[in-house]
């Protein structure tokens, strides 16, 4: 009989539902995987305040909350959303309930993250809807638009073509990215404490899934 592995729970807020669809799915893949440390779970919601989030949350210990938002683009309405949800992160860490909250921002959208796990994305894009061409080369489709792949039976048919090892280069070329950006000499914007890129591709949301795996000891 296999001995049975000790839990450990993961918090997120996310921004969309393709965030919550692929952080349930990379549990699945971990609790599946018998070389995982432990059996984990994710609490996601789909929640674009992070201040709300944490005013719901119930803890009785120190805790970290990754929140996955967009860099949408450098337009005024899409900074300022950004620099609000970073705002509110700031706030939910001054509630007095010992959360710590982290940044898994996207530059510009969560659409990088996906695509990283097939293919390098190092071209600097002028619209967030340019990734439909990347998306569909990477994982062999066809979809019209960005709002056809986000579908839930579409998006969940792209996440079915990846393993573990997707995920591992994802990471790695991730910080291909941002080795990439520091070594272009572009200027790490500090707020609140967070760090971000203007420039795109750039994100952070990478560090929060290599954390899962090294705690899981899968890295």
């Amino acid at each position: 009989m296999a001995e049975r592995k000790p839990n450990k729970k993961y918090y997120f807020s996310v921004e969309g539902e393709t965030e919550h669809w692929y952080l349930k799915w990379l549990q699945d893949l971990i609790n599946e995987t018998e070389e995982a440390a432990y059996k984990i779970s994710i609490d996601c919601p789909v929640r674009k305040n992070p201040l709300k989030h944490a005013k719901s949350l119930t803890v009785t210990r120190k805790i970290e909350v990754y929140h996955f938002f967009d860099y949408e683009s450098d337009e005024g309405i899409h900074e300022q959303s950004f620099k609000n949800a970073m705002d509110n992160m700031k706030k939910a860490q001054n509630l007095g309930k010992q959360i710590v909250y982290r940044s898994g921002y996207s530059n510009f959208t969560f659409d990088l993250w996906i695509i990283l796990h097939r293919l390098d994305c190092n071209s600097s894009y002028a619209h967030r809807k340019q990734y439909i061409t990347a998306i569909n080369r990477a994982y062999n489709e066809k979809f019209q638009d960005m709002e056809e792949y986000k579908e839930e039976d579409n998006f969940k048919r792209c996440l079915k073509k990846l393993q573990l090892s997707n995920v591992k280069d994802a990471i790695g070329r991730a910080k291909g990215i941002m080795k990439k950006n520091e070594d272009s000499g572009y200027i790490l914007h500090h707020y609140k404490g967070y760090k971000y890129y203007k420039e795109n591709p750039s994100l952070a949301a990478w560090e929060a899934i290599e954390k899962i795996l090294m705690d899981c000891k899968l890295t």
